[in-house]
């Protein structure tokens, strides 16, 4: 067993991984050798990444499906952001898009009525990447909702995660397979593949109606999405940046379905669209996708730009905290330079294990000047950042390891200045139903032994 856990031990320090993680499977591994090697084998193992996707063929895709759209008149890029837009163009060829509206959503009860509302208004395709599908109330009125429009002669795409739907039964999938649906689980887990995959996980929210609505954000369909006590924020997005949503699933479906679909149908012109053109504006957008396979984990260098450029104040909103070194760094840097640095996250999480190892680095941000609250009026799932009164962005990305290295997720990013203002508003009612952290004892000031269990649940933060 020494030798097992020794050779085990020298493999995850020969993989030459960030310092942090590697002590991390080190000291799992060490101290739980059983248990600690298995959950290396399924979780920690990089299984060659790099040919879970076909690279000349996304690149075939990305360019037919987009290259024809890259000309816009007057296209005014923000001086102040221009780096930042620039940045993810070469890092992720995320294309800025013009005469976006975007409306905001923050709970289940605005958001479906809407969701049901354009589906029930589609003409030729809908196409949705979720990571929970749920077999409940809402989820079979979804599914109904679909299966009627397949039935009418219109194209639905379903893209769901493996394991955020592993409770749900294989019925209820292909009860909508057999009425017409198309429906892909993403990376299915089964052994022994499940060491291979079982760790890169599908978690975007993204749904295109006939190219020309989209939604991004944070919620899943699924009933305690629509609750009093689920505060999240999805976006209702029309205008250019519906092309690059499209884009983005299009390029989902090829990796599950090896079919690739670069039809102009999907990237309808202005004159195309059936539904009333966006407003001509500015309101400048871009779709951000990172995956495990790509060579930089490009929301979170985003994140990293966006705060360390903050003249003003960066307000931010997730359910989980526990960020990397670079992200803890640019925002303790942020705050010390005199940045008003303000974070909500739960009081009460719904993964207590990941609330525990949050707490520390909530109070170690704490320290450095930045406003700590805790959301008391239920669950907050939102994941949301402001800066400056210029850019926002929302989207499915957690501010934690595993949203920035092991998922595949999308932001939106937005430069202007009104959608910032209202996702503001937005940010500080929620403050509004917020306790300040130092007025919490038991997060603020915990007993010793509280202290030491959070340090240890710290410690294995890379791995949650």
């Amino acid at each position: 067993m020494w030798i097992v856990i020794a050779l085990t031990i020298l493999h995850v320090v020969l993989g030459n991984g960030q310092p942090a993680k590697t002590m991390a499977w080190a000291l799992v591994i060490f101290f739980l050798p059983g248990i600690g090697i298995v959950l290396y084998l399924f979780f920690g193992l990089n299984h060659r990444r790099e040919r879970m996707v076909e690279q000349r063929s996304l690149d075939q895709l990305s360019k037919r499906s987009m290259l024809s759209f890259v000309e816009q008149e007057d296209l005014r890029i923000p001086e102040s952001h221009r780096q930042l837009v620039e940045l993810f163009i070469n890092q992720n060829m995320s294309l800025p898009f013009k005469n976006n509206t975007v409306d905001i959503m923050t709970d289940g009860y605005a958001f479906v009525p809407e969701l049901l509302k354009d589906i029930a208004s589609a003409r030729h395709h809908i196409h949705i990447d979720i990571y929970i599908f749920e077999d409940d109330a809402l989820g079979n009125l979804v599914a109904d909702a679909l299966i009627d429009k397949a039935r009418n002669g219109v194209r639905v795409r379903v893209i769901y995660d493996d394991v955020g739907c592993w409770k749900v039964k294989r019925s209820f999938f292909e009860r909508m397979r057999e009425e017409g649906v198309e429906m892909h689980s993403f990376l299915p887990v089964h052994f022994p593949t499940f060491t291979s995959k079982a760790n890169y996980r599908n978690h975007r929210k993204l749904i295109i109606i006939d190219g020309v609505t989209g939604y991004v954000g944070g919620m899943n369909i699924a009933r305690r999405y629509v609750s009093t006590q689920w505060r999240d924020t999805m976006l209702r997005l029309q205008g250019g940046i519906v092309y690059s949503l499209q884009r983005a699933f299009l390029v989902d479906w090829y990796f599950v379905d090896r079919t690739l679909i670069t039809d102009r149908i999907y990237y309808p012109s202005p004159d195309m669209k059936h539904s009333s053109p966006a407003a001509t504006n500015n309101c400048l957008a871009q779709l951000v996708t990172s995956a495990p396979i790509n060579p930089y984990p490009e929301i979170m260098q985003g994140y990293v730009r966006a705060i360390t450029a903050a003249r003003r104040y960066v307000y931010i909103e997730t359910p989980y905290f526990l960020p990397n070194e670079p992200v803890l760094f640019a925002l303790k840097t942020a705050a010390l330079a005199g940045v008003d640095v303000c974070l909500i996250c739960p009081h009460r999480s719904d993964a207590r294990f990941t609330e525990w190892a949050s707490r520390s680095y909530l109070r170690e941000l704490g320290e450095a000047g930045a406003r700590i609250y805790l959301y008391e009026a239920g669950f907050l799932h939102s994941k949301l950042m402001v800066v400056d009164d210029a850019l926002s962005t929302c989207g499915s990305t957690n501010v934690d390891f595993r949203s920035f290295e092991n998922n595949f997720e999308s932001n939106v990013f937005i430069y202007d200045e009104g959608t910032a203002l209202r996702l503001k508003k937005v940010f500080l009612d929620d403050l509004s139903w917020s306790t300040f952290l130092d007025d919490v004892p038991s997060w603020a000031r915990p007993k010793f032994f509280q202290r030491l269990w959070e340090s240890f649940t710290r410690l294995l933060s890379p791995l949650l």
